[in-house]
């Protein structure tokens, strides 16, 4: 992850997250890392990384690929994470 960002999004629902990954991926030159289920409440976290244009261009392409069907909850760039961010993110 050196020299890399990563966007984090949040939102209710497997099949909204299938959906922002698909739209986030397919709008910027950004890497899926992981999709987390495991928050409770139906809260799904998707991650990704890349540069941080592509991943601010992925976090609003997602963002917009659900607008007004679904929520986004939170959503942030991190840019240059700290390599003990590791575990929390893969």
């Amino acid at each position: 992850m050196a020299n890399q960002s990563v966007g984090l999004i949040e939102v209710r629902g497997l099949v909204t997250a299938v959906h922002v990954v698909d739209a986030m991926v397919k709008a910027a030159g950004v890497k899926h890392l992981s999709t987390r289920k495991d928050l409770g409440g139906g809260l799904v976290t998707v991650v990704v990384e890349g540069d941080v244009g592509s991943v601010r261009a992925a976090l609003e392409a997602g963002r917009n690929s659900i607008s007004g069907r679904a929520e986004v909850f939170c959503s942030e760039i991190i840019p240059r994470p700290h390599p003990g961010l590791n575990k929390y993110l893969k």
